[in-house]
């Protein structure tokens, strides 16, 4: 009873720092590390003991991986390479579609840019296309930020799911092909509530800026083609390594499944990533790779999140230290709610403190000593455990997410909208996930 309390007034104590005080997560995450080790008895040279690990572990499985992300996306946002997935995604759907198309373009530049970047460098297009449509504004941000959430939580090499891959010891291949399946197919729930319920809220578009000038943007942007290379690219060569890993041994073995696994390994995918990138400016200037430039910056916000996940990566190593894996086992036993644990977990702390990203590294610091007690030991239910945590940190986002103000402050909402629509919207999202993903577990 003991370990519950201290885990929850821990949980409790990141919460109501971040959000009620500001405080950084980094710091919460190792105030309570402090707290949970010497409330539970442990001797102080222990603790920092503790801490340094579960730091220095976590960041060397994910830091190289979360760099070239964001470095990625940095490079696709910058030279226009968003506006030109979203061009080539309109030509396939068609702009009469404008739900279903702000759905998929928001999913697809989500993947390598973060949802508050993608949700601003979209909103001019979107309003656009809302206004030539003669639709409201509210259905089609829903439906930008429902895509984008969708693949920000789900979908590596977003740098969440990629953190708690690492920290739960999951296949990163295994996790983009399971993540692919169930944040498609919670998409298209969210499209329909998007068109359906959202819709129906009228919010004038007033386009910022006409058809003709995000034309114009677009046509100085690099190709579709070119542009679609950093994402599609290592996501490919990691699946194609998870392929080549299975017991039949599909490629044989050889030089040739050495160079595969060589290739397909997330650093060495995400880096080739980051060189296809290097292609998307019109001119490759050296100041784009300074500390000033688009590098820098992409840097800047890597760090941030890489000094969280290693701050998780201690706290769960901290946790590892007590007997939670039994209790937290034999609960989930008794009341066999298997993958719906970390799911509630992850929804908990994501509603309590509005941060995807933080609630994805908690849930999966405590989550992954669970492992073995909780029957999740091979490599899909280890996978499935992921997006599961992943689908519960999109519920839901409300006044305490700085996305939601993004949202409803470039779209018009005001804060009552905004919990019909886009708050009620995260919890279709991540339930619809969820269900799907109990689905699946039926048959793998």
């Amino acid at each position: 009873m003991l370990t519950i309390v201290l885990i929850i007034l821990s949980i409790l104590l990141i919460v109501i720092s971040t959000s009620r005080f500001s405080l950084h997560p980094f710091l919460a995450l190792l105030v309570a590390c402090l707290f949970f080790g010497f409330c539970s008895g442990m001797a102080p040279e222990t603790i920092i003991q503790t801490i340094n690990i579960g730091f220095g572990e976590t960041i060397g499985k994910i830091g190289i991986i979360i760099i070239s992300g964001v470095i990625i996306g940095a490079f696709l946002e910058q030279s226009g390479g968003a506006y030109a997935l979203a061009s080539q995604v309109l030509r396939v759907v068609g702009q009469k579609r404008v739900h279903l198309a702000m759905g998929v373009i928001g999913y697809i530049v989500s993947i390598p840019v973060f949802a508050d970047s993608g949700f601003i460098i979209l909103s001019s297009l979107n309003r656009a296309l809302a206004k030539e449509a003669g639709v409201s504004l509210a259905g089609t941000a829903i439906a930008l930020s429902l895509g984008l959430t969708a693949a920000h939580t789900m979908v590596p090499p977003t740098p969440g799911p990629i953190t708690a891959a690492g920290l739960v010891g999951a296949d990163l291949g295994i996790v983009i092909l399971i993540g692919l399946y169930t944040s498609i197919g919670a998409l298209v729930v969210a499209i329909f509530f998007s068109k359906a319920y959202a819709g129906k809220v009228y919010i004038d578009p007033q386009p910022e800026q006409t058809r003709e000038k995000i034309q114009q943007k677009i046509s100085e942007a690099p190709s579709s083609i070119k542009s679609f290379l950093p994402i599609l690219v290592p996501i490919l060569l990691i699946v194609l390594r998870s392929i080549a890993d299975y017991p039949t041994e599909p490629f044989g073995t050889g030089i040739l499944v050495d160079f595969i696994f060589f290739l397909g390994n997330p650093v060495t995918a995400l880096f080739i990533g980051v060189l296809l990138a290097l292609l998307l400016p019109k001119k490759l200037d050296k100041d784009m790779l300074s500390t000033g430039g688009w590098v820098g910056d992409a840097l800047k916000t890597g760090s941030v999140i890489i000094l969280i996940t290693g701050a998780g990566g201690a706290f769960g190593k901290m946790l590892q230290t007590s007997d939670i894996g039994e209790i937290l086992g034999s609960f989930a036993s008794d009341y066999r709610i298997g993958l719906w644990l970390p799911f509630m977990v992850a929804a908990g702390i994501k509603t309590a403190q509005g941060s995807s990203t933080v609630a994805l590294t908690t849930t999966a610091s405590i989550i992954a000593p669970l492992m073995l007690v909780l029957g999740m030991d091979t490599e899909i239910e280890k996978a499935m455990v992921v997006i599961s945590i992943g689908a519960g940190s999109a519920v839901v986002s409300h006044a305490n997410d700085s996305f939601f103000w993004v949202v409803t402050q470039m779209s018009g909402m005001n804060v009552s909208q905004g919990y019909r629509l886009q708050s009620v919207g995260t919890a279709v999202l991540g339930l619809s996930a969820m269900i799907l993903l109990t689905l699946l577990s039926f048959f793998v």
